[in-house]
């Protein structure tokens, strides 16, 4: 089976939020909901050394979405089965028939990639662009991209060429669900786990 995922480098994005946008407007998301997000994580203070003051601040951006997990926590926890990976490429989607909106798939996936849609009660998620995918185009996210940061394809073959990274600080240990991402670190990026920066904006915005 063919395994599709998302390569981000983080060296290249300048958090300008384009993908962001260009997901929320392909898929006509109100405020609040966001299937791709971008966020800043910096920190960093100044400390005196030797009788001089010297700054160790750090700051880059991340832009996430979902990551068509090997072990997504979304399908697992679903009561209905309404979240399922497809055997001819991974991605994970909903079945908008089956979900009963209970939210469990939202708590439980470390990403924050499920999405509830008030208006209809039930949940939606980035699906990988698979109307554009499907018809021989990149997803929407990586079209829009200025800096070219985001490449979608065959995570084989994203981990030959980029890596086998998967996770920076803030993001969750990729040992949890085994994302279907890469990603190129910047010269600030911190490692999983650290905790001397701040999240911009608050997971709650």
């Amino acid at each position: 089976m063919t395994q599709l995922g998302f390569f981000v480098d983080l060296s290249k994005c300048t958090g300008c939020k384009t993908c962001q946008v260009a997901c929320k407007d392909k898929n006509n998301l109100e405020v609040g909901r966001n299937f791709r997000r971008v966020s800043e994580y910096a920190g960093g203070s100044w400390k005196e050394v030797h009788g001089a003051w010297q700054q160790d601040v750090f700051a880059y951006y991340v832009s996430i979405a979902c990551n068509h997990c090997a072990k997504p926590a979304c399908v697992e926890v679903c009561p209905k089965g309404a979240l399922a990976k497809r055997a001819d490429n991974g991605l994970v989607l909903i079945d908008q028939q089956k979900c009963i909106g209970c939210r469990d798939c939202e708590d439980a996936c470390p990403y924050d990639a499920p999405q509830y849609n008030r208006a209809i009660r039930r949940m939606t998620k980035c699906d990988g662009c698979i109307d554009r995918i499907s018809a021989g185009a990149q997803p929407s996210c990586v079209d829009a991209c200025p800096q070219r940061a985001i490449e979608f394809g065959d995570v084989a073959e994203l981990r030959r060429q980029h890596g086998s990274l998967a996770a920076v600080a803030p993001l969750a240990d990729a040992a949890t669900t085994l994302p279907s991402l890469v990603l190129k670190p910047s010269r600030n990026s911190r490692p999983v786990g650290d905790t001397r920066g701040t999240v911009y904006p608050p997971k709650a915005e």
